[in-house]
């Protein structure tokens, strides 16, 4: 946007949400330079970001201060370049690794990096020259949406294209115009939105009501859903998550290997487990205790900064992988098999996000470990052979049991008791899909319970949605060690 590398960056955190408290310790600061030195998601030098900044000269200030917002992952930039001019943005966190920006120089905007976007700032040109123009736009084949907006004299215009960047649009538009400033986004998302899009359902019961005869899998209604929204085809569909499952597995074994970082409260501890197996010093639960040693194995990796693949969030990145490709390895499926389980615990996590959110700050950790617990169930059935509703009862009935879950870290690490609860995530999932299995009554239909939890979710208390103010987060021991990590940085 800013059309130049960043020299500097203001970001100003509201002490009344949850960044103020955990900007530091769970990466946020981290990502944003990241962002801003345009290393790729995948760049393991992401760890490194803000020594790597400072070493380049871009100077970034984090600052807590009160200021107006309706969002508890509200982010407020100030950007300058080499020439000293700078722009005003504001963004919101909304989970799972997703950002919307909702302001721009004091205009409103939605931008979630699903275009092609360009935004025009220009003297207004009076109302019937306005008409003009949106009348040019409505006829401009490459575009799928504009907004225009005016305050007195000025006018700010935003347009997305899912063809290709907007330049040559904007040039053509001189003569409606007395263009004063332009900033261009790229996307940054796999797929892009475009416009009058559709999708054959939103939600479990349009799901089941959808199924076309030869169907006979759940994770052809996922894979389906996917192509409709994405506009690529269902095998290219599958081959994409294949990727995403890819990285996932890589991310196990590294963690298995070992993992070292210094900023963190648990060290290597996955290990412990393929030993004690081995010792047969556990209590006799097979495929479960190979689940475990995955699911913190995938946890130590996020905890020293490898990579990982947010599904559906950082902070709940173990459950789906932990328990999926675990169980996929055990059922002897190849890597295509437990990509159409991931696709189905994906669907799941389309009903979620359309009824509900990811953010724990919104609403606990149901919200994470919880939403993770009922994509899992859903995928865990496919990789069994269950039908498309027995794949939405386990998820009915493993969201059933997380409500009201806290999201509480120790020491603003995202490791205790996270690394218990994505593991209860997994076992949960692994018992509600073998009594959907079963033929076991789920009672009530998955789209009720994703409702119901919301609520729930949104009427904990602030101080247990993932802003260090209540529960674990302020045990006398949670104190001492915030502090002696604080002194070691």
């Amino acid at each position: 946007m800013l059309g130049q590398p960043v020299r500097r960056a203001l970001f100003e955190f509201d002490p009344g949400g949850s960044l103020a408290t955990t900007y530091d310790g769970q990466g946020t600061a981290l990502g944003l330079a990241a962002g801003f030195l345009g290393l790729d998601m995948k760049d393991e030098r992401m760890k490194d970001a803000l020594r790597i900044a400072k070493e380049q000269g871009v100077h970034l200030d984090f600052v807590v201060t009160e200021y107006e917002n309706d969002h508890p992952n509200t982010y407020k930039m100030t950007l300058w370049g080499p020439d000293g001019k700078g722009l005003h943005l504001t963004a919101l966190s909304t989970g799972g690794g997703m950002i919307e920006f909702t302001r721009f120089d004091g205009y409103a905007i939605s931008s979630r990096g699903d275009y092609h976007e360009a935004f025009v700032f220009a003297a207004n040109p009076g109302r019937e020259d306005r008409r003009a123009l949106a009348g040019r736009l409505e006829s401009e084949p490459s575009l799928d949406v504009f907004e225009i907006q005016v305050k007195g004299q000025d006018m700010m215009l935003n347009l997305k294209s899912s063809s290709g960047p907007c330049h040559p649009l904007v040039e053509s538009l001189g003569s409606f115009l007395t263009i004063g400033r332009v900033y261009f986004s790229e996307p940054v998302l796999p797929v892009l939105s475009r416009k009058e899009i559709s999708v054959p359902f939103l939600n479990a019961a349009e799901a089941l009501a959808f199924q076309p005869t030869g169907w006979k899998e759940p994770w052809e209604a996922a894979a389906w859903y996917e192509s409709q929204r994405s506009g690529k085809d269902v095998q290219e569909v599958v081959g994409m998550m294949q990727e995403i499952v890819s990285v996932m597995e890589a991310s196990i074994q590294a963690g298995l290997k070992g993992t070292a970082y210094k900023d963190r409260l648990l060290g290597q501890q996955s290990h412990l487990m393929g030993i004690a197996m081995e010792q047969d010093r556990l209590i006799p639960a097979g495929l479960m205790n190979k689940v475990v040693a995955a699911t913190m194995a995938m946890m130590e990796v996020k905890s020293s900064l490898g990579l990982i693949v947010a599904a559906p969030t950082a902070g709940s990145c173990a459950t789906l992988p932990g328990v999926l490709l675990t169980t996929g390895k055990e059922l002897g499926l190849d890597p295509v098999g437990i990509s159409k389980g991931m696709l189905v615990a994906g669907l799941v996590g389309v009903f979620i996000a359309e009824k509900s959110t990811f953010a724990a700050e919104l609403a606990g950790c149901q919200a994470e470990c919880g939403a993770a617990t009922g994509m899992a169930a859903a995928g865990l059935v496919q990789l069994a052979g269950g039908t498309l509703k027995q794949s939405f009862d386990a998820a009915s009935m493993a969201l059933q049991n997380i409500f009201g879950l806290a999201c509480d870290p120790v020491a603003n690490r995202v490791e205790v008791p996270c690394l218990g609860k994505n593991i209860m995530a997994a076992v949960n999932a692994l018992t509600a899909a073998n009594m959907a299995l079963a033929g076991v009554d789920a009672v009530l239909p998955l789209d009720e319970v994703i409702s119901a939890m919301d609520r729930t979710g949104r009427s904990l208390p602030f101080e247990i949605r993932c802003t260090g103010y209540g529960g674990l987060s302020i045990t006398p021991t949670a104190k001492k060690l915030e502090e002696g990590l604080r002194q070691k940085e």
